[in-house]
């Protein structure tokens, strides 16, 4: 049987590395411009009224919890779990620090080290089962919905428990305001030109990495029109806020949690571990990464988050109430795969997850600016989720044409420093022979990429 031709290994490599680049964030990219064209969209419709200071503001406090869930949703994700319980453990948590505050004279800040030390040992629990016993986390957090859901009317006994002013700052505060009067925010005003600095340093320090290392590097248009897109974006929000009453606490809760994990999930070997668990978890295991410690502490991580957004959300309402944390744990879950997470697990990043929050933010606000019932509403952000997946789903079928594939060929082709061949190849077929071979059969799991079946090479 001929062989089918393939990409040499030198200019494979080179194609990987400008794949990555593009395949790690196109999709991110579509979806960050979706969400550009339904603020437009609602801007137009509402003669205005959306992009109100006020409105991007509301935008960002009401939205604050859902967002810190699905940072660590996105990670339960790419493990290739699922976490049911989150809205119940945001309960019991804000239920727990309301309590702690109001019959246990907890100060503030005593009540969120309670908050998040509950959420850990929640996450303990969870994570036992999950990772040490093998129970299937769909099973598990779905007792814990139950579980949780319990203990937090027990501590509530149907009733509403206020908390004090101090506490509600973490969710209703601003920074302060300093310096002279500019009719504008100032401290909103420096950290939207920190942003811009930032975005300009990573840009510079990435095409100073891309030739250290003799890279392809991209065109310095391409570089300039990024920098300048992502700057006006980061000044336009900046301004809007700042003309309202600036960067509520939240927001810089937001940031910190944003930039921590975005570390954490790409530069740390644990990172790199949750990535690899869940793209082929018996692929993973072969090569010496510990899977149970990592199912571990996605579960502990997840339950750790879930307390901080209980916290959160039990400030924004000035009270622990019993309904609180219903259908938490779809929002999170729908802005994890809206922002482009694998339903199969190995694939999401957190500014993804942020970006998808953010488009079912836009949709809440924008159709209620409308009037829209929100029955409606409903169905319209339930169409939106089925059509994020049914992209990731149809995109990656076997044996079809990939839609992310297509556009990364377009945009590579003419590279004359590339060669590519647009024969379709099996991965099977295009991997090395590495002399071991069935390894994943017996475990009924996908074959990790360099393991490849004896008969797929003859």
């Amino acid at each position: 049987m001929a062989e089918p031709t393939v990409i040499a290994p030198v200019e494979a490599a080179a194609v990987k590395r400008r794949g990555l680049k593009y395949s790690g964030n196109l999709r991110q990219y579509g979806m960050m411009i979706a969400l550009l064209l339904l603020m437009v969209l609602f801007t137009w419709l509402t003669n205005g009224l959306f992009v109100q200071p006020r409105n991007i503001t509301l935008l960002l406090v009401q939205n604050g919890y859902v967002l810190i869930l699905a940072i660590g949703m996105v990670m339960v994700i790419i493990a290739g779990h699922i976490d049911l319980s989150v809205g119940s453990v945001c309960a019991f948590v804000g239920a727990t620090v309301a309590l702690a505050m109001k019959e246990w004279n907890f100060t503030w800040w005593m009540a969120i080290l309670l908050g998040i030390l509950i959420g850990i040992l929640v996450g303990m629990w969870q994570g036992f089962w999950v990772a040490y016993v093998g129970i299937p986390a769909f099973i598990v957090t779905l007792a814990g919905m139950l579980l949780f859901r319990g203990l937090d009317l027990m501590i509530l006994g149907a009733q509403s428990i206020p908390v004090p002013d101090a506490f509600q700052a973490i969710a209703n505060g601003y920074l302060p305001a300093v310096g002279p009067v500019t009719n504008y925010h100032n401290l909103t005003l420096l950290l939207a030109i920190a942003g811009v600095g930032l975005v300009i340093w990573l840009e510079l320090r990435n095409r100073a990495g891309l030739k250290k290392h003799s890279m392809v590097l991209p065109s310095v248009f391409t570089s300039v029109v990024k920098v300048v897109l992502l700057s006006t974006v980061i000044i336009v929000f900046m301004l809007l806020l700042a003309s309202y009453k600036g960067i509520p606490v939240v927001g810089l809760i937001l940031l910190a949690l944003i930039i921590i994990y975005t570390f954490v999930t790409q530069k740390t070997v644990v990172g790199r571990h949750i990535y690899a668990v869940g793209g082929n978890r018996n692929a993973a295991r072969l090569t010496g990464v510990n899977t149970k410690r990592i199912d571990f502490l996605v579960m502990v991580n997840m339950s750790m988050l879930a307390g901080i957004a209980g916290m959160v959300y039990t400030a924004y309402l000035n009270a622990a109430n019993p309904k609180d944390g219903t259908g938490f744990e779809l929002d999170a879950i729908a802005a994890v795969f809206i922002g482009g997470a694998a339903v199969t697990g190995g694939i999401g990043t957190v500014v993804g997850s942020m970006i998808g929050g953010l488009v079912m933010g836009v949709l809440n606000l924008g159709l209620a600016n409308m009037s829209v019932d929100q029955n409606l509403i409903q169905v319209i952000k339930g169409l939106v989720l089925l059509g994020a997946v049914a992209f990731d789903v149809l995109s990656k079928m076997q044996g079809k044409p990939s839609i992310i594939g297509m556009i990364q060929r377009g945009m590579r082709r003419g590279d004359a420093n590339v060669a590519i061949d647009a024969t379709p190849v099996r991965a099977a077929s295009a991997a090395p022979t590495t002399g071991v071979s069935n390894v994943a059969a017996s475990t009924n799991d996908d074959a990790a990429p360099g393991l490849v079946e004896k008969n797929d090479q003859q």
